[in-house]
């Protein structure tokens, strides 16, 4: 049966790949995978958790009283409430703030679409060389994304290539770009990925050295692919043929410019919100829907019934991408089976045993998370290596020293897990919530992105980390 989830997984992660040859959307593969999954993890929990991979059900097993395993059938009630009543809803809770997340930046950015506000943007935005028009988004792109986070920028910058660019394919070259600038982006800053936020949270990093170490081989590994694909684009963009026919013209300017610039601000306002408050991002991203939602209500009073229609929260929210939401639903779902299950710790522990170097090992992380969700595989390298303690490594031997104060708070290993695992994920379209939600936007090809881009992102990834590599030499020694 543990066998069996995994050869669940990657079966339905083929045929999230072949989408297009099999005329079967990824959202049903992902949601089917996301479910047999854990049907297959409770039918064979007693053999699966008997292995003694899963770190969730031993700690589990320290909480129960003495000889509370001792019965068969006493064993199986535990198990059973172990994986209904504890690993489900723990790994419901980390979903659902995704999702809900998601679906209110995405109804913020709709909101903002219906009353022009980007409108405000593209037309400052006057050039068509598709070279230019490369650079300006791929950097508006990165330091967005390290002021708000990856996934939000992503879908703001998306929704904005929709305004500039008409062509389908040229679209997804420049969507796909703003997925790795997202992704790079988000890596230096403490609130810009969630990972580098576990970490920051967690003890292993300070914002300020986090924004100082990675900065440099994050923008290494955005300009690195774009500098090569401006080699290959040629000619200009062309712009789409506005489509108003009366549809949109009840807004003027200045409400244009008001929504745009009260939609940002709940944009922006999230990671404060998180600051002051502690609670979770998804909460500040509904509140700041909240308000918007309001402010949209009292400014359609007294207009007409159409005019009011148009203004309608309600009617932008059937223009949300749902589609989009229970694809992340199911590809969460089934890799919170396989981390709950011991895959993934089973997989961390490989990776120590067998590569044992903190370049290596974070470099294969980060490969990793193309694949499988970066924040269960940055968990498990948490949860395996500790925070050093100064006092302890200065009574070690000087070999041993060094390598063990790489876990210093601050540590190299720490900032480069940071960066592997915020940007490694760019290699693969699914590999990121940036590339999924660009993906869901406008419905880019699997097969077309990692013959495209993939190799781009690659060729990033690799000179971000020879980046980080040599800055450490100069700083280090």
């Amino acid at each position: 049966m543990f066998i069996l989830m995994l050869v669940i997984f990657v079966l339905g992660y083929t045929a999230i790949a072949l989408e297009h040859p099999l005329k079967i959307d990824k959202t049903a593969s992902a949601l089917m995978i996301g479910s047999l999954t854990w049907v297959v993890y409770i039918m064979g929990s007693s053999d699966i958790l008997g292995l003694g991979f899963s770190r969730a059900w031993e700690a589990f097993k320290l909480t129960l009283p003495a000889n509370a395993l001792s019965n068969p059938i006493e064993t199986a009630k535990h198990i059973q409430h172990f994986i209904v009543h504890k690993e489900i809803l723990h790994h419901l809770g980390e979903i659902s703030q995704i999702l809900f997340f998601l679906l209110g930046a995405m109804t913020i950015v709709e909101i903002v679409d219906q009353y022009q506000g980007f409108k405000v943007i593209t037309d400052k935005i006057k050039t068509t060389d598709k070279v230019k028009l490369l650079w300006i988004l791929s950097f508006l792109t990165f330091f967005m994304s390290a002021a708000l986070d990856n996934l939000t920028t992503t879908i703001v910058l998306v929704a904005l290539i929709r305004k500039l660019i008409a062509d389908k394919q040229t679209r997804w070259f420049y969507a796909s770009m703003v997925v790795l600038a997202a992704n790079a982006g988000g890596a230096w800053s403490p609130i810009g990925d969630v990972t580098t936020i576990m970490l920051w949270i967690g003890g292993q990093v300070t914002a300020a050295n986090i924004i100082a170490m990675v900065v440099f081989p994050s923008l290494v590994t955005m300009i690195i692919p774009v500098f090569l694909l401006s080699f290959t684009m040629k000619g200009d963009v062309e712009r789409p043929v506005s489509d108003n026919n009366g549809q949109n013209d009840f807004t003027s300017p200045k409400e244009r410019l008001f929504i745009l610039i009260l939609g940002v601000s709940a944009l922006l306002f999230v990671p404060v919100f998180k600051t002051l408050t502690h609670l979770p991002p998804y909460m500040g991203m509904l509140l700041g829907l909240s308000v918007l939602w309001m402010v949209t209500e009292v400014m359609a009073r007294g207009k007409s019934a159409e005019d009011q229609r148009k203004r309608s929260v309600v009617a932008i929210l059937s223009k949300v991408d749902v589609p989009t939401v229970l694809f992340f639903l199911g590809i969460l779902s089934a890799v919170a089976s396989l981390q709950s299950a011991g895959h993934l710790d089973l997989l961390a522990g490989f990776l120590d045993e067998e590569l044992g170097n903190i370049y290596l090992i974070n470099s294969a992380i980060g490969v990793l998370s193309a694949i499988v969700d970066n924040v269960p595989l940055v968990a498990g390298a948490m949860g395996m290596y500790e925070i050093a303690d100064p006092a302890i490594i200065a009574t070690l031997p000087a070999a041993e020293a060094a390598y063990m104060s790489h876990f210093l708070v601050d540590g190299t290993f720490w900032e480069l897990l940071a960066f592997t695992a915020g940007t490694g994920g760019s290699i693969l379209i699914i590999g990121s919530a940036a590339g999924v939600a660009a993906m869901g936007m406008e419905k880019i090809d699997f097969i077309w992105y990692f013959k495209n881009i993939s190799y781009l992102a690659l060729i990033g990834y690799v000179a971000g980390i020879v980046a980080f590599y040599l800055q450490d030499i100069i700083l280090h020694g």
